[in-house]
C-alpha cells in the first residue's frame, strides 16, 4: 500500500512538472538505437514496485536500476528474447505484462473466467430455489370456507368503535 501511494505521489509530482521539464529532457543513452530497443522492451515489462505501470513509465528506483540493467544487456549484444528470459529468471513471470500460458499461470489467465462462471451458476441456483419457495400452495376446504366467511361479512373482523 505504501509503495502504491509513493508511486501515485511521484506520478502526480512528475505529471505537474512534466510539461515544463519535457523540453529539457536529455536521452539517457548515447546511442538512440539502444534507447529505442530499451523502450520497446520495457513497455512489455512490469514495474516490480508500482505493479500497474510498465517499466518504461515507472519512476521508481528499482525501475531505474532495471532499465540500466536492460541497457547493459543490449550493449552486450543480447537479443530481446534473451533479455526477457534473463529478467524472468531473476524475477519470475510476474515481471511480464503478458505472462505465458503454462500450468503455473493458469490461475492468472483462467481464474477470472472460472469465478464468473461460478458466480453465474450460483446466481441461477439461488434464483431457482427462490422461485420454487414462492410457488402458490393449494387451499384446503376449511381455508376456502374461512375466506368466504371473511368476504361475506367485512365488518366481522373489525372491532366495534366506542364513542367515549
Amino acid at each position: 500500500m505504501k509503495r502504491a501511494l509513493a508511486c501515485l505521489l511521484t506520478a502526480a509530482v512528475l505529471g505537474s512538472a512534466g510539461a515544463s521539464l519535457a523540453a529539457d529532457a536529455t536521452p539517457m543513452a548515447e546511442d538512440p538505437a539502444v534507447e529505442a530497443r530499451l523502450v520497446t522492451i520495457s513497455e512489455e515489462l512490469r514495474c516490480l514496485v508500482c505493479q500497474n505501470e510498465s517499466l518504461a513509465a515507472s519512476r521508481a528506483e528499482l525501475a531505474e536500476d532495471l532499465r540500466r540493467e536492460v541497457r547493459k544487456l543490449i550493449r552486450d549484444g543480447k537479443s530481446d528474447p534473451e533479455i526477457r528470459d534473463y529478467l524472468v529468471a531473476r524475477y519470475g513471470d510476474f515481471v511480464l505484462y503478458r505472462p505465458p500460458v503454462k500450468p503455473t499461470t493458469w490461475l492468472l489467465w483462467f481464474g477470472p473466467f472460472v469465478l464468473l462462471v461460478g458466480a453465474l451458476v450460483g446466481l441461477i441456483a439461488y434464483l431457482r430455489r427462490r422461485s420454487a419457495g414462492l410457488a402458490p400452495t393449494a387451499l384446503t376446504a376449511a381455508d376456502k370456507a374461512a375466506a368466504k366467511a371473511l368476504l361475506a361479512d367485512p365488518g366481522a373482523d373489525n372491532p366495534p368503535k366506542h364513542n367515549a
